[in-house]
């Protein structure tokens, strides 16, 4: 895969991933629009393949669905913030921005999921309040932990094979 189609193999796998799309003939019509947008960022500069992809290699290390609608939900709204800066007047700018604000709609809380993970990434673990806080909170934290969906399963797995006798 190329450089330059990309942005078109992201958007089509956010859109497919949500069922957005499965009447090829959309998908057809998005690739003409895509192909006017290259045109206009001039995407087959030579720069383009430094550094490799920005969004499609950062797909792979998110597998649960769960996971992927979060990191779409970031991926699209980076797509709509850069199509707010562009010219709106043009009618393959307005359509991609069209189908991109209908997906953010369908994606739903991911964008939320997103301000969780940066809040907690810009908290100061070296502030003695949050530390404290941090402290008093610590055994409910340990408590959902504990009770994740894969140790359900382990724990509904065990009596399963303890009821067969």
């Amino acid at each position: 895969m190329t450089c330059q189609t990309y942005s078109f193999f992201v958007l089509s796998i956010v859109m497919i991933y949500f069922g957005r799309f499965g009447n090829s003939l959309v998908l057809a019509q998005l690739q003409k629009d895509i192909d006017q947008l290259k045109a206009d960022f001039n995407s087959s500069h030579s720069d383009v393949a430094d550094g490799g992809p920005i969004f499609t290699d950062k797909l792979a290390n998110w597998t649960e669905r769960n996971e992927k609608r979060i990191i779409l939900s970031q991926i699209v709204s980076m797509y709509l913030e850069m199509l707010n800066k562009t010219d709106k007047s043009k009618a393959h700018v307005r359509h991609i921005a069209e189908e991109l604000y209908t997906l953010k709609d369908s994606i739903g809380d991911g964008s939320k999921k997103v301000e969780d993970m940066m809040y907690l990434a810009k908290l100061q673990m070296s502030d003695s309040k949050i530390q404290r806080k941090a402290v008093n909170e610590l055994f409910n934290v340990l408590h959902k932990l504990v009770e994740t969906p894969t140790s359900t399963k382990r724990k509904r797995s065990q009596s399963q094979r303890r009821c067969k006798c």
